[in-house]
């Protein structure tokens, strides 16, 4: 009998300090440094948008979030090593290309989006330019669809790499305005793709304005239509490719912070609510949307569910269009 209540109450006493136990775990972590990987080189914009967002992360967590450039592969290369991270202390962001359009444009992804990676929140978006170099002689949209007419093969359009949402933009322009025929030269990030088309080593590129906002203001490369649906905040003065004739053509540059899937529930909601926070603050969120990015700021679901009607839309042009990176 005694040795019966002795152990009753023994496991009473276990069941009662079990969610202590638990929520002991759970407030430790993170324990060390956390490694924060961006796709992309330093001083791109998903790089901004790392930098603005850890700044906080690392207030808030309690340990270092330390910012890891991993470009190559239009994203893809960044992304692969966050979906197979398995320290427990590894997050990043990704960008439109490697979530969205490379398992459609990829018979050998090494990674699957949505079996291998968790959408955590959707950070930021921005409208895409078309900017063409300054020496091109066009001035508006049907300026360059006329001269890209004119000189079949012998333009050529940059992007930060196959699948990108620059690369699927301009393909998608092309074959709304007539099945325009040029170069596609791919990248490892905006800034030395940015560089070649000041030089005039390209001649155009589809790409986020927070990308190419500077250059654009400073007069380095002209900016001739927005992508968005309404004309861009600011740059009034340029005109949307609806207005220009090029209808059902509204596209963003966009950044998620995602996690490996295994990150327990807990930790993705938490980390989703100090991103939120920190991009609210108004500091980063000054740099941001001066930088040309609206400011987004979900949580895990609401962002699970624009990564996948995202998927839906650029996978299914990419099928209907019969593209193929490895095939």
């Amino acid at each position: 009998m005694t040795q019966t209540r002795r152990g009753l109450l023994a496991a009473a006493a276990g069941l009662a300090s079990a969610p202590i136990l638990s929520a002991r775990a759970q407030s430790s972590w993170p324990d060390r440094p956390v490694r924060f990987i961006v796709p992309f080189p330093a001083g791109s914009s998903p790089d901004l948008t790392g930098r603005v967002v850890t700044a906080h992360l690392a207030t808030a967590l309690g340990q270092p979030v330390v910012v890891e450039n991993r470009a190559g592969a239009g994203g893809n290369i960044g992304t692969d090593a966050v979906a197979k991270a398995n320290d427990g202390h590894t997050i990043g962001l990704s960008i439109n290309g490697p979530l969205s359009t490379a398992p459609a444009l990829f018979a050998n992804l090494p990674y699957d989006p949505v079996r291998d990676l968790k959408a955590v929140s959707l950070l930021v978006r921005g409208p895409q330019f078309l900017v063409v170099n300054n020496d091109l002689p066009v001035t508006d949209l049907a300026g360059f669809v006329a001269h890209a007419k004119a000189n079949p093969g012998k333009l050529a359009f940059g992007s930060v790499g196959p699948g990108s949402g620059g690369h699927l933009g301009m393909i998608d322009l092309m074959a709304k305005a007539g099945g325009l025929e040029m170069l596609h030269v791919p990248y490892r990030g905006f800034p030395d793709a940015t560089l070649d088309l000041i030089a005039g080593r390209i001649q155009a590129m589809v790409v986020t304005t927070a990308a190419v906002m500077g250059q654009v203001r400073a007069g380095s490369i002209r900016a001739l239509a927005v992508t968005s649906k309404d004309r861009f905040r600011l740059t009034p003065d340029v005109p949307t490719l609806a207005e220009q004739g090029i209808a059902n053509a509204e596209s963003y540059g966009w950044q998620i912070m995602v996690a490996p899937a295994n990150t327990p529930p807990d930790r993705i909601a938490r980390l989703a609510a100090e991103a939120q926070k920190g991009l609210r603050e108004p500091a980063g969120r000054q740099r941001l949307e001066a930088a040309g990015f609206e400011v987004m700021a979900t949580g895990p679901e609401e962002a699970a569910a624009f990564l996948a009607e995202e998927t839906d839309r650029w996978g299914g042009m990419i099928r209907r269009l019969g593209i193929r990176m490895d095939a």
